[in-house]
């Protein structure tokens, strides 16, 4: 990180002279993987995962952030080549531990996660103007659910966060394993915000009560409307 701020320090500072800094030649990515069902974790691509990077050698040393797709990948191919202090960060699963490694070409990292909740047997299907989503839910942990939702976007990198329309239920329990939860929504009541005509993307989701915890969802389902 302070190799960068050297580097953009020389810069501005000395455009006319050709600097002796070396530019970025290593890479990290990888994938948060579901530990028992070995699906990849989605994710919110707004407020969602981070991974918190932690370069060695340098006091102080100022982190910084890597973004986790909504797939539940990661990648970044502008790294110094050096030892890191690697920790995800806001995540829709049991916090895991740091990891130390080193990174030297493209390196790739995977964290094997528990969700705190696991969206099942998902459907969402539209009949006129109602689009319905029906799913059940595996809690990993004795909290509360709060909400779960469905949400809508012409972006397939739909959710909670970044959605034109949304229906939305409180829960406040554990949640009933063999319950099948039920979200509609009416589109014609939402015409100003889904135009029809067009392909959205919808996705269901919950989170449970846990401070900084984020929503864990199905798979994007595309539909014209």
């Amino acid at each position: 990180m302070l190799r960068s701020i050297f580097l953009i320090a020389a810069v501005a500072l000395a455009s006319c002279e050709k600097d002796n800094y070396d530019g970025p030649t290593a890479g990290l990515s990888g994938r948060f993987i579901d530990a028992d069902t070995k699906q990849l974790v989605e994710q919110d691509i707004i407020s969602g995962t981070q991974i918190e990077l932690l370069e060695h050698g340098y006091d102080p040393v100022s982190p910084f952030f890597l973004i986790v797709k909504n797939d539940g990948t990661y990648e970044n191919s502008l790294l110094f080549e050096n030892t890191y202090t690697v920790t995800p960060m806001n995540g829709n699963f049991i916090s895991v531990e740091p990891q130390e490694i080193r990174i030297a070409g493209k390196t790739t990292l995977d964290f094997s996660v528990t969700p705190y909740i696991r969206v099942l047997e998902p459907s969402i299907t539209r009949s006129g103007n109602i689009v319905t989503a029906t799913f059940k839910l595996q809690q990993t942990v004795g909290t509360n659910i709060r909400k779960i939702g469905l949400y809508v976007h012409s972006d397939s990198r739909v959710g909670e966060p970044m959605r034109l329309v949304a229906a939305e239920q409180n829960i406040n329990a554990v949640a009933d394993p063999n319950q099948v939860y039920t979200l509609t929504l009416d589109v014609a009541a939402h015409s100003s915000q889904l135009p029809a005509g067009r392909k959205y993307y919808f996705r269901a989701g919950a989170v449970v009560d846990i401070s900084q915890a984020k929503l864990n969802y199905a798979p994007v389902v595309e539909i014209d409307l």
